[in-house]
């Protein structure tokens, strides 16, 4: 499955989500700090989206209330919900 998430409050514009049931198997982030954007992408791929989801929900980024990967987590639960 694949899911289309605009993010919220950061820099990133957009996030592609394929999920092959409950598992990342690619991230794409178009926007925002592109080298830790890949760096996030890689080494959640492969993980079960529950487990990407409790280690990066509630990030914040600077005086931001969130952050790329706090908004790759919801990103994730919304996917999750649909699949």
């Amino acid at each position: 499955m694949t899911y289309q998430y605009l993010p919220q409050g950061v820099c990133s514009r957009k996030m592609t989500i394929e999920l092959d049931g409950t598992v990342i198997r690619k991230v794409y982030v178009e926007g925002g700090c592109h080298g830790n954007l890949q760096g996030i992408s890689r080494l959640v791929e492969g993980m079960e989206a529950q487990d990407a989801i409790e280690r990066m929900e509630g990030i914040r980024c600077g005086f931001k209330q969130t952050s790329c990967p706090d908004q790759l987590a919801t990103a994730l639960k919304k996917a999750l919900q649909q699949g």
